[in-house]
């Protein structure tokens, strides 16, 4: 039973080597025996199982040890970055039913203003010495028990929570170490933030695994000459990010040879990303994966190779991984032949429990079929190619991926048309000259109201994320419409992005 829970696995790995190092954070190196002993002090400090616990942590080793601790717990944890609007915070912990946020002091009075009850991890004296009265605390989670929701972009106007169970997680890690084979030597960075599911595959793929978890400084994230040289301080193996990522790395003049995978996710991977990477003799393994938070991380995996990117200058997104099954059916529901268009459509131990809350409409992507397996619908296009291989198309929706993040552009809409000085507005995307989408929002003002547009730049902050703020604002006297009284989206005029007008 305790292998088909997340902290089970991670028990098991430290009873397996309770001397090896774990966690790397700044100047700290923490043994499996050692972060399981912290583990075990927060979830001493944990009021009750079975609960939703909120997390708002600065990245770091208790950030981990905290999600850690609630699984132990046999409860799940909601995740939001402090970077986050307090109102996106406020929407997600109430609709999961957090009462108790894991936090530190700074953001004690932010926690308690949003009406949540923080637990201060930063008061806690971790001793780094096992407690034996806190180690015989059981695990009592259950597989089908939920271990995280991971809010996403939600077209109502609202993010949807992506309910993950224990059973869940334990498929991908058993997935992960099929098809990578991670081992004591690897060392994994921990670069991307908690609220995206690439999160989940750097640290439980790792710590459930024996190998070390190493986290980047905030700092050098956005330095790819720094994060090289971090990278090769560590002797970093794994490194698993979204495309642009690799894109910085594949202009340098080269790259640190204890890379020995890269793992690119979260958004489409072009050929011209990774050209010089592809094809240079001592290249690292290379792969694109693909798969919605809804299936667990990732569905299928692709492994790059020279000559291998297709006509467009993309990549296949390959087969499906352990225990998972692909198909893809057309407008009639049938299942596509090679090279027809269609539906793809996920099944297997990875597709989650739902959403949480009332969703009644969303939730009827998750489904189960005539031979009694469970399903999800992903809303995404694409199409089998001779070799067995399968090809991504595109969003049968308007959703987008910004930052390696889903965008429903109709929740930025949402969201712009609530404010009091707006009569009427529209949000779509773009993309650039390298491919990749932005969005411009189209405003009407009401009457006699004339507000700048960094007043509502700065109003939309207060609801959204950095990466779903659009790009332009353009006002406009009125929005066009077609025949059918719906806004003509062919008569909107597009900024491109280095701002010129057409």
């Amino acid at each position: 039973m305790e292998e088909n829970t997340v902290y089970g696995l991670f028990k098991k790995t430290v009873s397996s080597y309770p001397k090896q190092s774990a966690l790397i954070d700044s100047s700290q190196t923490f043994t499996y025996e050692q972060l399981e002993s912290i583990v075990c002090e927060i979830a001493a400090s944990l009021p009750q199982q079975k609960q939703r616990f909120g997390i708002i942590l600065d990245h770091g080793y208790r950030q981990i040890a905290s999600m850690l601790a609630v699984l132990k717990n046999a409860s799940a944890y909601v995740p939001a970055e402090p970077f986050l609007p307090d109102r996106r915070i406020q929407y997600m912990f109430s609709e999961s039913k957090v009462r108790y946020v894991l936090t530190q002091k700074k953001y004690r009075k932010r926690i308690e203003k949003m009406g949540f009850l923080p637990i201060l991890i930063d008061e806690l004296s971790f001793r780094l010495k096992i407690d034996d009265t806190l180690l015989t605390t059981e695990n009592y989670a259950l597989p089908l028990d939920l271990a995280y929701i991971l809010y996403t972009s939600g077209s109502t106007g609202n993010p949807k929570g992506v309910m993950v169970t224990n059973s869940n997680i334990c498929h991908y890690i058993r997935a992960f170490r099929h098809e990578f084979h991670p081992g004591l030597n690897d060392r994994m960075l921990q670069y991307s933030v908690c609220s995206f599911d690439i999160f989940t595959e750097e640290v439980f793929t790792t710590l459930c695994s024996g190998a070390c978890l190493v986290i980047a400084p905030e700092s050098i994230k956005d330095d790819i000459e720094e994060l090289m040289k971090f990278v090769k301080k560590h002797q970093i193996t794994e490194i698993d990010s979204f495309p642009y990522l690799f894109l910085k790395m594949n202009d340098l003049p080269e790259i640190p040879d204890c890379i020995r995978l890269l793992i690119s996710g979260g958004d489409v991977i072009r050929e011209s990303y990774i050209d010089k990477l592809v094809n240079d003799k001592d290249h690292p393994m290379i792969y694109n994966t693909y798969g919605p938070s809804e299936t667990t991380v990732c569905a299928s995996y692709f492994h790059i190779r020279p000559h291998t990117a297709l006509s467009d200058g993309t990549y296949p997104i390959g087969h499906s991984v352990l225990d998972t099954q692909i198909e893809l059916v057309n407008k009639d529901g049938q299942l596509c032949q090679i090279g027809e268009p269609g539906e793809i459509l996920i099944y297997g131990d990875g597709v989650s429990a739902g959403y949480s809350g009332n969703r009644p409409k969303e939730s009827l992507a998750f489904f189960m079929d005539h031979l009694n397996r469970k399903g999800y619908r992903s809303g995404d296009l694409g199409y089998w190619m001779e070799d067995g291989n399968l090809a991504f198309i595109g969003r049968k929706d308007e959703q987008v991926m910004i930052d390696g993040r889903r965008v429903e552009p109709q929740e930025v809409q949402n969201t712009i048309s609530e404010l009091d000085y707006i009569y009427q507005a529209c949000v779509r995307a773009e993309t650039d000259e390298n491919n990749l989408p932005y969005l411009i929002a189209y405003v009407v003002f009401k009457d006699q109201i004339d507000k700048p547009l960094s007043k509502l730049r700065k109003d939309c902050a207060l609801s959204l994320p950095d990466y779903m703020i659009p790009e332009f604002f353009i006002k406009m006297e009125s929005l066009p419409l077609n025949i059918n009284g719906k806004i003509d989206q062919t008569a909107l005029p597009v900024v491109l992005k280095e701002g010129k007008s057409e």
